[in-house]
């Protein structure tokens, strides 16, 4: 089987998160993209399914803020419910 060498450009974080999950399963770069195209012919179309997000982007944006203080060791910690409140009045 002969085979044709494709350039292509993508964003540097999305290469190595895709990069890192491929190597994880065992694939190149180069094997992944095949198999996407092998999967795009089969299914005469896209293999998965296009969709907007389930949740809005503020939702998102809230999540991970969260995430962030919830990493953050400077974030203040509560063990009682009315220090919490009674921070919050301030």
């Amino acid at each position: 089987m002969s085979t044709v060498a494709k350039n292509f450009r993508i964003d540097s974080r999305l290469n190595e998160q895709a990069t890192d999950l491929f190597n994880r399963l065992g694939l190149s770069m180069s094997q992944a993209f095949s198999l996407f195209l092998q999967q795009a012919v089969l299914h005469r179309g896209l293999p998965f399914k296009i969709e907007l997000p389930r949740y809005s982007t503020e939702l998102i944006a809230a999540i991970k803020e969260a995430k962030d203080l919830e990493a953050n060791p400077h974030t203040k910690r509560y063990t009682d419910m009315d220090e919490m409140w009674a921070d919050s009045d301030k």
